[in-house]
């Protein structure tokens, strides 16, 4: 609240005539009404000041997302078995519009893209997924397909769920679900991930060539028989940054993801699985603890036995998970050789919705409630961002949501 300092008043101003209120306080008076007139204006013109928190309903059933700044609920019409659903959309505490859901089954992910918001999970007793899409303003339908979807750049990679309908993995555009190219849907299968969503796709038969394909063009990047003359089999691959790795019980072959060019192998048994951890890969061994290597060569830069587990990597520090302790357990270690930095104990991660959140860390207190904290991993502390009461959080960049006592969802603006 601004404060204006209008000087001392005092009563014992000499009056110039009888009846007739003194120069000063008539000028103080005109000055006030000024003041005044202005504080009107400048109100009128500023747009009243958003709510720091606040409850949305949910109830039995309901499940709440979050997306930038609105809260999407979706909660069952009536309470009996296979009930239509309802997605109702809220903003600052309002409701914005509300959409039934056009066939029953479970929602489990709900985001925008541009003026559209995405409902996927799935539907009906096959278990089969769906994309129904909306418009973020209105909430009128604008197309639903029997696919699970991907976001990938500003466009959908859409993959088949059920043995009924196109047999096709397709990439849509998002505003009316337009097929922008189409492709055989096999399980050899995989979509590449990257921070624009899926990026790439690899067919990996158990024989015969494994393939490369673009994700924004459809287009035939690399073919390759990776296992000339060896006999069919069913291969594990995973696919961190730009390689292409095949996991064994003896090690780890790297393939260039563009070309499908044999980079490297690494003798690590008993692999479970790789990741990119800051500027290396990070490969979490089945018995505990995990090995960073060298993208370029596979070579092991180091070790740890009691860690496992990348959550995020920010400036040359690995925010990491105690395989062998639980998931309240987490640690702060240095990227370029593993050494630990901090550790964090009780401390759970709240998931976060979209790619590239801010991530942030609960801890139970005494009382029941929740200390919100957003890890510093540069320096390897935990700036405390507030105190929140409910269970089940998550969070976007903007909002933080759990739900609370009567099973509605408690909303707080983040700093």
């Amino acid at each position: 609240m601004a404060v204006i300092d209008l000087g001392e008043l005092r009563d014992d101003v000499a009056s110039d005539a009888p009846g007739r209120a003194p120069r000063a306080v008539g000028r103080l008076v005109r000055v006030l009404v000024v003041l005044l007139v202005a504080l009107v204006t400048l109100a009128s013109a500023t747009p009243p000041a958003r709510p720091a928190q606040w409850t949305v309903p949910g109830g039995t059933g309901a499940s709440a997302f979050v997306s930038g700044d609105r809260v999407y609920v979706v909660r069952p019409l009536d309470w009996r078995p296979g009930a239509l659903r309802e997605v109702v959309a809220y903003r600052a505490g309002r409701e914005r519009w509300r959409s039934r859901l056009p066939s029953p089954g479970e929602v489990v992910s709900v985001w925008e893209m541009g003026d559209r918001v995405l409902a996927v999970g799935p539907n009906g007793p096959d278990q089969a997924w769906q994309t129904v899409v909306y418009e973020t303003a209105t909430g009128r339908l604008s197309w639903r397909q029997p696919a699970l979807a991907y976001p990938s750049g500003d466009a959908l990679l859409l993959q088949p769920t059920s043995t009924v309908g196109p047999q096709e993995a397709r990439r849509v555009a998002v505003a009316d679900g337009r097929i922008l190219w189409a492709a055989p849907a096999t399980e050899d299968l995989r979509f590449v991930l990257g921070p624009s969503g899926v990026e790439r796709l690899v067919v990996v038969p158990e024989a015969g060539e494994t393939v490369v394909l673009d994700a924004v063009t459809g287009d035939r990047l690399a073919a390759r028989d990776l296992h000339p003359g060896e006999p069919p089999t069913q291969r594990r691959v995973l696919t961190p940054g730009d390689l292409v790795l095949e996991i064994r019980e003896d090690g780890v072959t790297a393939y260039q993801g563009a070309t499908l060019r044999p980079r490297w192998t690494a003798e690590l048994p008993l692999v479970d699985g790789v990741d990119t951890c800051g500027g290396l890969l990070c490969a979490s061994r089945q018995t505990g603890g995990m090995w960073a290597l060298d993208p370029a060569t596979g070579a092991v830069r180091w070790t740890v036995d009691r860690w496992a587990g990348v959550l995020r990597a920010d400036g040359g520090r690995l925010l990491v998970g105690a395989g062998d302790r639980g998931d309240d357990h987490l640690a702060v270690l240095n990227g370029s050789d593993g050494r630990l930095v901090a550790e964090f104990s009780g401390w759970r991660v709240v998931p976060p919705y979209d790619f590239g959140d801010r991530l942030f860390l609960t801890r139970l207190l005494r009382d029941g409630r929740l200390l919100l904290a957003e890890p510093d991993l540069p320096g390897g502390v935990l700036p405390v961002r507030s105190v929140l009461s409910g269970v089940d959080c998550s969070a976007s960049r903007a909002l933080v949501v759990c739900r609370d006592g009567d099973g509605d969802f408690a909303v707080r603006r983040l700093p």
